[in-house]
Parts: structure tokens; C-alpha cells; sequence
């Protein structure tokens, strides 16, 4: 994929050299706004760091990763997206490594997605053996509510085209990305209600702020 421009804002595929910048801006922004970080007032970043790094780094390996970059401002990062392959495979094996992380909230977040990946049965549901997986998308706040966000999940779709991805798929805990997602065509095969998911004593696990009232399982064919 060559990297599209548009008002000042340069889309192209993430390299391992921008990971850095990422990690730093997931940290003062993606980990503070997303509803189920948002709520615990946990230091999420430092959770489950090193496997997550690994797992972000085999993702930009992958050339589905895209980061969004202001050229009026020196470069400045004011976006990215993490995606990767997902197999069927896969799936058992997120079940297995949610169950085995410590409970802190980013491993209660890993074992909430798991359930709704499984539910979602997406494989199945679209007879494929192959899926693109829309891990985090961030926006810096400054750039919120011009479209951004929508640009970059639009070229990774492209992108997924161009590899031969059948569908693309997104765990939404959010009921703006939610939103933002079903406006580009994505449709909700699967959803969960925070207040029905509870813990052994009959409390809900999550309790973001509203209108953050589910995940959503988000997918679109390619």
C-alpha cells in the first residue's frame, strides 16, 4: 500500500521504527480513554507489558499496522491502528492465555474478549479459515471527530483486500468506535452487556461510563 494524504495527514503502513511512538501514545491516550481501562484507575499500560509488545511487534510484521501522521506538525503521530491475522486456531489459544494471565483489569479485558471471539464463532459464521483482526485503533484527541478515525479503518480494509483477507472483524468496548465502525458498513454479529457479565458474587466485572454499555463484535466482508 502506498500512503495516502489528505488535509495534512499522512496514512502508510507501520514500521517496527515507529512502535516506539506508539507504545508511548497507546500509553497517554488509548489506555486512558477506552471505557474498561477508563474505569478502574489501574496503571493498564504496565499490565501484561512485555507479551503485549511481542504481540504488537508480530502484528507490524505483518504489514497491517498503520499509523497516521501529521506533516504539518513535524511528523507528529496523531494515530494508529494494530491489526493482524487470526486463524482458527487462535482462538482455544486466546482462551487459554486470558485464563492464565494475573486478574488485574487487562487481563479480565483479555478474558471478556475471548468469550465474545468465541461466541462470535466468526470462522464458522462466514465459512473462512483466515480473518483481519482490528486490534486497537487510537485517535490523539486533538484530531477527534474529523474523520480520522474513519480514514484509517477504510485503508486497513484496503489493505486487508490487498492480502487476501475474506473479513475483517473488531472487538468493540467502546459505543463510539462501535458507531464510528457501523457507519463505514461493519455490521454487529455479537454483543455483550457489561451489567450481565458478572463476577462470582453476582457483580458486574465492568462498569464504564455511558453510553459505553457493551462490546460488540464488529465485521465486515471484504
Amino acid at each position: 500500500m502506498s500512503s495516502n494524504t489528505k488535509d495534512g495527514i499522512t496514512i502508510r503502513i507501520m514500521t517496527v521504527e515507529d512502535y516506539k511512538n506508539v507504545k508511548a501514545f497507546m500509553k497517554d491516550d488509548f489506555f486512558l480513554s477506552e471505557p474498561l481501562c477508563q474505569s478502574t484507575g489501574e496503571s493498564v499500560h504496565q499490565q501484561n507489558e512485555k507479551d503485549n509488545d511481542e504481540y504488537h511487534l508480530s502484528m507490524i510484521a505483518q504489514g497491517t499496522c498503520l499509523v497516521a501522521i501529521d506533516e504539518n506538525n513535524g511528523g507528529r503521530l496523531v494515530g494508529f491502528v494494530l491489526a493482524g491475522a487470526q486463524y482458527p486456531e487462535d482462538i482455544e489459544q486466546h482462551r487459554i492465555e486470558a485464563e492464565a494471565m494475573e486478574q488485574h483489569t487487562w487481563g479480565r479485558i483479555c478474558i471478556l474478549l475471548s468469550k465474545i471471539e468465541r461466541e462470535a464463532n466468526i470462522f464458522e459464521r462466514f465459512g473462512i479459515s483466515k480473518v483481519l483482526y482490528s486490534h486497537i485503533t487510537s485517535v490523539d484527541k486533538s484530531m477527534r471527530g474529523k474523520g480520522l478515525g474513519s480514514r484509517l479503518a477504510t485503508t486497513l480494509m484496503e489493505v486487508g483486500r490487498s492480502k487476501g483477507f475474506p473479513v475483517m472483524v473488531a472487538y468493540c468496548t467502546s459505543f463510539f468506535s462501535a458507531r464510528q465502525k457501523e457507519a463505514l458498513g461493519m455490521q454487529c454479529i455479537h454483543s455483550l452487556t457489561y451489567a450481565d457479565y458478572k463476577d462470582a458474587q453476582g457483580r458486574p466485572i465492568f462498569t464504564p461510563a455511558a453510553p459505553n454499555t457493551m462490546a460488540r463484535v464488529m465485521a465486515i466482508k471484504l
